[in-house]
């Protein structure tokens, strides 16, 4: 079998997405490859994504990043979960938290029989046998465990989205990878294939590559401009389309958790970093205008707003297709939905490991390509539904942006797990979309969805071990919390140890 060159890769800018794919090429692909990224500091990044999931270790961890160092170089603290507040109905909050929910018991998994204690009065809220809402509702963080018989707790970070492509760009230009400062003016294409050749860049400079990753955010230059992919909107179902962000000075409890807290016609985000809170306002603008969205964000800060809000229109949904030809559409170029679940970063992610499982050695493969862009479509829907569901299953009545999207028409996809939940308590994670059994059971139950029955396996379990299998559960996470640090203290003690270590070098 002949071995092939690998191909010149081209990154269309930078941000979060541009500078995770050089990272990540600059890791894996053959020694020598030639990989540029073409980007102006002219050209601002979104920057929402601050907040992110436990899956980012698995790149971290690839790519050999210490994480005393990335904790100091991009300002982050800890994450256990998202709280939502008000998302059911005014004053009622619950948690999505990260790792398990209780234990299972022979073939079934805690929730049913957490919902058969419910309906004998004997069950707490969810979060009570949660390992990770527990530390984080008391704002503790550990890393590994204490107590044998635990599990160790699933933990993600907020972080500063420019330090972080920041910290990336030096990892990524140490590695070998040629940035170019530049603005794209032409993209240029073959007249037989459409295959894009060459990046045209102000001041007649040019780049030439094989293959492009289009990461020109919500523009999508290469992929949309010059391919014409096509953009499905799903408006429909995720009915917010701006977001205003400001940061402002730190105040209040440094959570080691993200706040969602719904209001009058969209949610509020908070985001705890070292220096500073993000904080953003996504609505409806058919709902609410622009001064009243800034009134209403600038009105609910925890210290000193940094600047102006800054908006963000956006358009729900994704490329009809991500992968065209010889390029590749990552971050906002692919698609947007909203930061609820903090999935931005993880879709970039997921799609950079897709793309290395069919790296392309020579001219893309049709088959590959369909592949990537089937699974890709999964994917996205998937946390799609998961989205919807956070804004169909609420009670907030006489609001009318609540009132339309709990009367909306949903996904067929998502109609079927909520009748399935509804009807038999079950809960089927399809393939491997993104949140798991646990992840749907917390927001279900969080958001008042009931289940109408449970397996009647559970009834197997005796009423007196139906208790102590809860008290059990619910002694062993206070105890284990009990003995866990401040999430405060274990950053500061975690960036510490970082700089006692540079000045002992």
């Amino acid at each position: 079998m002949t071995q092939r060159t690998p191909p010149r890769f081209v990154i269309a800018g930078g941000g979060t997405a541009g500078w995770m794919a050089a990272a990540t090429l600059a890791r894996f692909v053959p020694r020598g490859t030639d990989i540029a990224l073409v980007e102006s500091d002219s050209i601002g990044t979104v920057g929402v994504g601050e907040a992110t999931i436990p899956q980012l270790h698995l790149l971290h961890r690839a790519l050999g990043v210490n994480e005393a160092e990335f904790v100091q170089a991009t300002k982050a603290s800890f994450k256990l979960g998202i709280e939502f507040d008000g998302w059911s109905r005014a004053g009622e909050r619950y948690m999505h938290a990260f790792g398990p929910v209780g234990r299972a018991s022979g073939l079934l998994s805690f929730h049913h029989y957490w919902l058969r204690a419910k309906g004998l009065g004997l069950a707490k809220p969810v979060g009570s046998y949660s390992l990770n809402e527990q530390a984080a509702r008391k704002l503790r963080m550990q890393r590994g465990r204490r107590a044998a018989r635990m599990h160790e707790m699933p933990y993600a970070y907020h972080f500063d989205a420019g330090l972080y492509a920041a910290f990336l760009r030096r990892y990524a230009e140490a590695r070998g990878v040629v940035r170019h400062e530049g603005l794209i003016e032409h993209v240029e294409q073959d007249g037989q294939s459409g295959a894009i050749t060459v990046l045209r860049l102000d001041g007649d400079r040019t780049v030439e590559g094989d293959f492009f990753i289009d990461c020109t955010g919500f523009r999508g230059l290469l992929i949309d401009q010059a391919l014409g992919t096509g953009y499905e909107d799903w408006t429909d179902w995720l009915r917010c389309d701006r977001a205003l962000a400001v940061p402002c000075a730190n105040g209040g409890d440094f959570t080691p958790y993200t706040r969602s807290i719904a209001r009058k016609a969209g949610w509020q985000w908070r985001i705890p970093l070292q220096h500073r809170i993000g904080n953003g306002l996504v609505y409806s603008s058919a709902h609410m205008s622009d001064e009243e969205a800034a009134d209403m964000l600038l009105g609910n800060l925890d210290g000193e707003p940094l600047g102006e809000p800054r908006a963000i229109p956006f358009t729900t949904g994704k490329r009809r297709r991500m992968w065209v030809g010889n390029c590749l559409a990552l971050g906002l170029a692919a698609g947007f939905m909203e930061p609820l679940e903090s999935t931005s970063i993880h879709l970039i992610q997921s799609s950079i490991s897709r793309f290395l499982s069919v790296l392309p050695s020579g001219a893309p493969d049709p088959a590959a390509i369909d592949w990537f862009n089937a699974q890709s479509d999964f994917e996205w829907r998937r946390i799609r539904d998961f989205l919807v569901l956070h804004y169909t299953a609420n009670a907030r009545e006489g609001e009318p942006f609540w009132d339309a999207v709990r009367a909306m028409d949903l996904p067929d996809t998502l109609s079927a797990k909520i009748d399935q939940w509804q009807g038999t308590g079950f809960i089927h994670r399809e393939h491997e979309e993104l949140f798991t059994e646990v992840g749907w059971f917390q927001v279900l139950a969080g958001q008042g969805v009931e289940a109408r029955r449970y397996n009647p396996l559970a009834d197997a379990l005796s009423e007196g071990d139906l208790r102590k299998l809860l008290h059990d559960t619910e002694t062993a996470l206070v105890e284990e919390v009990g003995h866990m640090p401040r999430h405060l203290d274990f950053v500061q003690h975690l960036v510490n140890s970082l700089q006692s270590q540079e000045v002992l070098a």
